[in-house]
């Protein structure tokens, strides 16, 4: 099978195939963006760049990170429409949210 691969020449741009992924910074006990509205297929990538470790944990358990020491990250693709609370399971005061369209 081969597969044809489209060529750009100069002045044309990439289509890209699906919504650009988005980060979420982890830093001094909070998610930012605290809220964030993506499109359904988008990857999210949370970043723990606090000098003491996290957890990204949606309330309804649709995805769970592992604890994250500083500097590793969580990404998740939302892939159905709805909107996703989560909270760190180590600092249950730390919430965001997440919308998928």
């Amino acid at each position: 099978m081969v597969l044809a691969l489209p060529v750009l020449t100069a002045g044309q741009k990439s289509i890209a195939a699906g919504p650009t992924p988005v980060h979420v910074e982890i830093d001094n006990f909070s998610f930012t963006p605290g809220t964030l509205t993506v499109k359904a297929g988008t990857e999210i990538t949370w970043k723990n760049e606090d000098d003491i470790p996290h957890t990204v944990v949606s309330d309804d358990q649709s995805f769970k990170s592992k604890v994250l020491d500083t500097d590793e990250t969580f990404t998740f693709t939302a892939k159905k429409a709805g909107t996703y609370s989560y909270f760190c399971s180590i600092h249950p005061k730390m919430t965001g949210k997440v919308i998928v369209e």
